[in-house]
């Protein structure tokens, strides 16, 4: 093995014009089946409002919200679904994903990424058929944590696998399979949704009952994925990881990618304590984004549409079947959007989309929330025509999301860490993501009871921050091999006076490691 002194990140430098390979019938079946995790992520996000609006479920769970739903003053339109126990409902999966993301990432490091896949497919089925059958409300919370920890495991795992089995050319758009599936996920469990509500009493358990099916998906399909090559170099089984490496690329002449990724785990094992490690000057840009990504996501607002699209409606003025249909055409804009991101991203770029749908995204929440302080609540009534414009401009705004901080959020954490830190940073990529969802799901209702219109108004500022912290801090990463992305960080403006161009703090052990593996 040559290269010795690549050390830490340094790997492989101009060996990525030598990397060959094409996209294989084998790469696009394994991301497809891989990527069916998103499904579970994106029903999970599109089935709890739905079925938080259904009255049978109310009744049964949360008599006091139905009440509330029924019998109040026009003074309180923004208020009739706060109540912390629904909230609880909801968010309690979020913070299950969250504890159960740090064991995903010992799993993931040590046993590989295809049994993480499997863990959470597992759990999510486990889940699925308690909040079916729930007969109480601890049953039915007990239900969501299985959710969570199937989201933890899946949530870490999958965009990791993607990553690491796509071409670096393709990367980004098979990577993103896991955004579309989750997008597909919302879609189809607002059309579940819009039919389940018809049916009384037990609508609301078909609609959680149906989560067993993507849940089928993804545990099916990970008994037949193979392990990714940098998993299993990482773990020693370098004539597999080659063998696996040859087949993925189409071709034998791998010996480029594949002497990076050896150097990669050569790194890799002689780091101990990844989450120690991570902590380290030299991966400082890459634990920034890991934390301010993931939390930027879900404060642009998304979730506050997501999760109550169909409370949102209702909260608007629309009657039960105008809300859910609303919810329906969100959920189909955000396919959509997602389509046009894969399309383009490993064209246009990252930061132009990051950039693009934040300007988007302001724009939208800016107008809602104008129209909203000007035209409802107390004695005022959405007219169809403004209610016709509100919910255009919530599509508009989910389709920025769609094609940029949606997709890209899993994207660009999932692609910027090196091999022996690329587990503990997903995993703090996830937890952090779980946090903020959960932080978002657990308060929204109060929030727009507090704020009425002006949570939009919140939002849009928030927005604006995160799309100015793009601008000045992200660099492009598209078409960067994975294990090269270290080369960018060095050339960045702001982050190359913080990542040495040679690691200074253990720098000569790592090398000193390499030179000994040599000799041996």
């Amino acid at each position: 093995m040559a290269g010795g002194a690549m050390i830490s990140g340094g790997l492989g430098k101009g060996r990525a014009q030598q990397y060959e390979g094409r996209m294989t019938f084998y790469v696009s079946l394994a991301c497809v089946l891989a990527a069916t995790g998103g499904l579970l992520f994106g029903y999970d996000l599109g089935i709890s409002g739905g079925v938080t609006s259904m009255d049978d479920f109310l009744l049964k769970f949360f008599p006091i919200v139905y009440q509330h739903k029924h019998y109040h003053s026009r003074d309180e339109d923004y208020c009739k679904y706060n109540n912390q126990s629904l909230t609880a409902f909801t968010s309690s999966l979020y913070i299950a994903g969250l504890i159960a993301s740090f064991g995903a990432s010992y799993t993931t490091r040590v046993l590989g990424r295809r049994p993480s896949i499997l863990i959470g497919g597992i759990s999510f089925l486990i889940g699925a058929s308690l909040n079916a059958g729930a007969e109480n409300l601890a049953m039915l919370i007990i239900g969501r944590i299985m959710l969570g920890v199937g989201i933890g495991f899946g949530n870490q795992a999958v965009p990791l696998y993607l990553s690491e089995m796509a071409p670096a050319k393709l990367r980004g758009g098979l990577n993103l399979m896991f955004q579309l599936a989750t997008t597909i996920g919302i879609l189809c469990a607002n059309l579940i949704n819009y039919g389940t509500q018809k049916l009384h009493p037990w609508g609301w358990r078909l609609s959680l009952g149906l989560a067993v099916v993507p849940a089928l998906l993804m545990t099916t399909g990970g008994f037949f994925l193979p392990e990714t090559p940098n998993s299993l170099i990482e773990r020693g089984n370098f004539e597999q990881g080659r063998s696996v490496l040859e087949r993925i690329r189409g071709t034998q002449n791998v010996e480029a990618e594949y002497e990076d990724l050896v150097e990669a785990s050569q790194i890799a094992k002689a780091v101990k304590h990844p989450f120690r490690n991570i902590l380290k000057k030299r991966n400082r840009p890459q634990l920034v984004m890991a934390i301010f990504i993931p939390a930027f996501q879900q404060l642009t607002g998304i979730n506050s549409i997501l999760f109550y699209a169909p409370v949102l409606f209702q909260s608007l003025g629309f009657g039960n079947n105008a809300s859910l249909y609303s919810a329906v055409l969100t959920g189909a804009v955000i396919t959509l959007a997602t389509l046009v991101s894969i399309a383009i991203v490993d064209r246009w770029g990252r930061r132009f989309l990051f950039l693009e749908g934040g300007i988007q995204m302001f724009i939208c929440q800016t107008i809602i929330g104008v129209i909203l302080a000007l035209k409802f609540g107390g004695d005022k009534v959405l007219s169809k025509t403004y209610s016709v414009v509100v919910v255009l401009l919530i599509c508009t705004f989910v389709a920025a999301f769609g094609w940029s901080w949606g997709p890209l959020g899993w994207l660009v954490p999932s692609e910027i860490f090196p091999l022996e830190t690329r587990s503990a940073g997903q995993s703090i990529t996830v937890s952090v993501n779980l946090f903020f969802t959960f932080a978002i799901a657990q308060s929204f209702l109060a929030l727009l009871c507090t704020l009425k219109y002006g949570i939009f108004l919140l939002f849009a500022g928030l927005v604006s921050i995160m799309s100015v912290f793009v601008f000045f801090l992200l660099p492009e990463t598209k078409n960067v091999p994975i294990e090269e992305m270290i080369i960018e960080w060095r050339k960045h403006w702001y982050w190359k006076r913080i990542v040495p161009a040679i690691d200074t703090e253990d720098g000569l052990e790592l090398q000193d490691h390499l030179q000994l593996k040599e000799q041996a």
